[in-house]
């Protein structure tokens, strides 16, 4: 239990940080958010200075009020789930356009990452287990899609899968003009039928990576005396190899993972430009380009919250992967 206080107590603190910067950076970037919005106000009629006091008031960034109040107020807005109001998206919430987009990110590049990883350990144990077979000496064509970069593994896909086979659509996250968002098979056909080549591009450029690590580690682990002692036992190959050996060559392949899995939002930035996918990816960088910090501070957030809660699970979990890693008081 005290490990786990310190641990939530650690979290807590750590998100405290993070807000307060989160707070600070979208105020030291050059632009104004009140100009840009009243700029598109003044094309269609004059603005007065009562104008601009309620647009301030609105996004939460009066130059003339103290940093210190700014700050008061921003905290209880974060607690009161009021993020304010996107420019870019006017006049549409911050939190209503992160609930749009966020879904999206989530069934991509989260199953995407997973499916990667749970791919790349299989093969790792099977290529470690069985050196120098076949799958052995296919890891080195696997980490060559890793090392190219990945905007430029993208567009070669998208251009022969989706331009010369014409395979796959060229953009979007499903069909707008036959399919009627909601939980019917129509939609849900046409999301993954749009998501399969960014899928597929995710995969087989991090595939690689944990096949590597799973594979060198799995080679590590079988010469320990303990695997030597199980084969003089007589127990089955597969249960030493499940058992014994991948569990502990795992280990920091879940470290990994769990790094993996809270960058999932920050990660999908060049994902959703390139297929042109209506993620939070996207929203991020129209808020970037439109100096949106009510937008900005808001997918900063979850990104913040998505590699905490991702780190907080793993602490989690080595205490049940590896038993040696618990703290007994």
């Amino acid at each position: 239990m005290r490990y786990l206080l310190r641990k939530l107590g650690f979290y807590v603190i750590a998100l405290w940080v993070a807000v307060t910067v989160n707070f600070a950076i979208p105020r030291l970037m050059p632009g104004n958010p009140v100009d840009m919005m009243l700029s598109k106000l003044a094309q269609h009629g004059p603005v007065t200075p009562e104008t601009r006091r309620a647009v301030e008031a609105l996004l939460g960034t009066d130059s003339h009020q103290p940093i210190l109040s700014q700050y008061g107020d921003y905290l209880h807005s974060l607690a009161a789930g009021r993020l304010g109001v996107s420019v870019v998206y006017f006049p549409a919430p911050v939190s209503s356009v992160i609930a749009q987009t966020l879904p999206w990110t989530i069934g991509l590049i989260g199953l995407s990452t997973i499916i990667s990883f749970a791919l790349g350990i299989g093969l790792g144990t099977l290529a470690g287990w069985k050196r120098g077979s076949w799958l052995d000496n296919f890891i080195p064509v696997t980490t060559m899609f890793q090392s190219v970069p990945y905007f430029w593994l993208a567009l070669i896909l998208l251009f022969v899968f989706g331009s010369v086979l014409s395979l796959f659509p060229l953009n979007g996250g499903y069909d707008v003009y036959n399919a009627l968002p909601g939980w019917n098979a129509t939609f849900l056909r046409s999301v993954v039928y749009y998501g399969t080549l960014p899928a597929l591009t995710i995969v087989v450029s991090s595939v690689g990576g944990w096949m590597l690590g799973m594979r060198n580690m799995m080679v590590s682990t079988l010469s320990e005396d303990y695997l030597l002692t199980a084969e003089a036992k007589g127990l089955r190959p597969g249960r030493m190899m499940r058992t014994y050996a991948a569990r502990n060559a795992v280990l920091p392949s879940v470290s990994g993972f769990a790094i993996s899995l809270g960058f999932v939002v920050a990660g999908s930035i060049v994902t959703e430009t390139v297929f042109s996918y209506p993620g939070i990816g996207s929203a991020l960088l129209d808020a970037v380009t439109g100096d949106d910090y009510a937008l900005m501070q808001g997918v900063f957030l979850v990104i913040t919250l998505s590699v905490l809660g991702a780190n907080l699970l793993v602490d989690l979990l080595y205490s049940v992967v590896d038993p040696r890693t618990r703290v007994r008081n």
